[in-house]
């Protein structure tokens, strides 16, 4: 008897309820988290890079009118440990202020050299390159989720936005700039950050870290709301004019643009400097010398009573020409930076 052989065919099938877990999430959740946490597509951390590069350009370049600023702004304690630069009397009690930016620089020059221009440029940096990154990755978030992406916002939203993403990276750094201002200042000797922040903890706790926080804030918030905000809309009315004024009619690029944002940054930068200068000397005094300044309304009645209403003008000049010039070239590399990347 012969059987017969009946061809038949297996098929497997399988539902996505039987999909291994592990496959899953690798195949799923890994790709999209890969992707978020990619440096070069990834918009925040090209943001937050750009801005650490653009800040330390600048940083570095202005420094000595930083340092300049400081020591007019103690020139009390300056001159104490200093005395061929006291060129001022006392009469009666009250101090006759003298000093001025070239005096300082004279001194700095005899005293430390060239080099002594550029004391405390190591905290400087080391608070611009997170500092700055940070003001403008959070700007940059800010402008994405908050204000839905418009790059040119009204006033009042670039002052917001500005004072936002300046207090949040100015938070978060207060600490390295209480180090930057001391190092600055020719008054506290530290040879080294590392030891500076053992020192102020040790002898002031986390409140010496602190110090200044609020005038700091009350000081750069503003400024960079100010600043954002007249920067914006300089630029709303020059690059339209400048595109009009060109060949082809088209947008303007390379150095033209460039000369166009360095422009409109050095004119919000006078304007925002104005404003904000007298929140600058009360900060100051309250790092520079926490156990006798310790409180904004402390400060300004000594600061009112010893120097009266220009004493909130001290340093002005220097601070003036640093914050203008460096915020007008960090902006400015910042836009081409983010140019090239292609965020612009």
């Amino acid at each position: 008897m012969s059987h017969r052989l009946i061809p038949f065919s297996l098929v497997l099938t399988s539902t996505p309820h039987q999909t291994d877990p592990q496959a899953r999430f690798f195949s799923e959740v890994i790709p999209p988290l890969k992707a978020k946490m990619d440096i070069a597509t990834n918009p925040v951390m090209k943001s937050f890079l750009a801005g650490s590069l653009s800040g330390t350009f600048s940083t570095i370049l202005f420094q000595p009118l930083d340092l300049v600023k400081t020591r007019i702004q103690n020139h009390h304690q300056y001159a104490t440990a200093n005395h061929a630069l006291a060129s001022s009397a006392t009469s009666g009690g009250r101090l006759v202020h003298s000093l001025s930016m070239f005096s300082v620089v004279r001194q700095v020059l005899k005293s430390e050299h060239i080099t002594g221009l550029w004391r405390g440029i190591i905290p400087s940096v080391t608070r611009t390159v997170p500092g700055v990154g940070l003001y403008f990755s959070s700007l940059h978030w800010l402008k994405t989720h908050v204000a839905n992406g418009n790059d040119k916002p009204s006033p009042l939203q670039a002052i917001a936005l500005g004072m936002t993403a300046r207090c949040i990276a100015g938070t978060l750094v207060i600490p390295i700039t209480v180090i930057k201002t001391r190092f600055e200042s020719g008054t506290y000797q530290y040879k080294k950050m590392s030891q500076a922040f053992v020192q102020i903890y040790a002898r002031e706790g986390v409140r010496g870290l602190c110090c200044g926080l609020i005038p700091t804030l009350v000081r750069d918030a503003p400024f960079s709301g100010l600043y954002l905000m007249f920067y914006t809309q300089l630029k709303q009315q020059v690059i339209p004019r400048l595109a009009l004024s060109g060949p082809d009619n088209g947008p303007i690029n390379g150095s033209k643009a460039a000369l166009s944002h360095f422009s409109c940054g050095i004119l919000a930068g006078f304007f925002a400097s104005m404003v904000t200068h007298p929140a600058d000397v009360v900060k100051t005094k309250m790092q520079l010398d926490p156990k006798r300044f310790n409180s904004v309304s402390i400060t300004l009645q000594q600061i009112l009573r010893t120097s009266g209403p220009r004493g909130l003008m001290v340093g002005l000049a220097p601070r003036m020409l640093r914050r203008t010039l460096m915020s007008a070239l960090a902006w400015t590399v910042y836009e081409e930076i983010m140019r090239q990347v292609g965020l612009k």
